[in-house]
């Protein structure tokens, strides 16, 4: 279990983008994943699954065109603040998968959108939380069955600058609230190790904000 949870990644660049993806694979996976928990055991979840060419091909375009808007504008932030060298290394490596799925998104074998009924700008902060609290712990779920199962995939969410074209072409209710877009396809090369992340004890604060346990 340590292992599955410390080595799902996202994957973009080792995407297998000629092997299809079996039917079958993915109902078990979404069987997993419908075991999640739910705000009031509402079990709202949907999830669309597109496997047709030109859906895909169609729902790729318009991700090329959100991630080309997002990546200007994030140039221009970095440009404006700075940034640390920290992480500078491993910041480029995600720089550029994220550039590779944005070009191949569109050529990904599936795409599953997990969706929940309900629509979040439309609630009060605590009833926006507990909507997405009610498809994001299936969604992580089906994440890693995936994995377990030799599948990668993304979390990505700059589909949703064209949810309504999206919704139309996939005939999603209004009411529904897209949640994600997650590419799936069997990944390509070895294993994948545990990602460098800052020490937990600078993440965490115990009773107050910024306040250390005493060891």
């Amino acid at each position: 279990i340590d292992k599955l949870l410390t080595t799902t990644r996202s994957v973009r660049k080792r995407l297998d983008l000629s092997r299809a993806v079996e039917p079958e694979i993915i109902e078990a996976c979404l069987e997993i994943a419908i075991q999640a928990p739910t705000g009031g055991n509402s079990q709202g979840w949907h999830f669309v699954v597109v496997s047709d060419a030109g859906k895909r091909a169609r729902i790729g375009e318009l991700y090329r065109e959100s991630f080309a808007i997002y990546a200007k504008s994030g140039r221009e932030q970095r440009a404006t603040r700075g940034e640390g060298e920290r992480y500078e290394g491993q910041r480029m490596r995600v720089v550029k998968s994220a550039v590779h799925l944005a070009k191949h998104m569109g050529e990904v074998p599936l795409m599953i959108i997990p969706c929940i009924h309900g629509r979040a700008e439309k609630m009060a902060q605590m009833v926006q939380a507990g909507l997405y609290g009610s498809i994001l712990p299936a969604t992580w779920s089906l994440m890693l069955a995936l994995r377990a199962r030799g599948l990668g995939s993304a979390w990505t969410t700059l589909h949703l600058r064209y949810e309504k074209e999206i919704a139309e072409l996939l005939g999603i209710p209004d009411d529904v609230t897209q949640a994600a877009l997650l590419p799936v396809a069997y990944f390509t090369g070895e294993d994948f190790r545990p990602a460098r992340r800052n020490p937990v004890q600078e993440l965490t604060s115990w009773d107050s904000w910024g306040e250390r346990r005493e060891t």
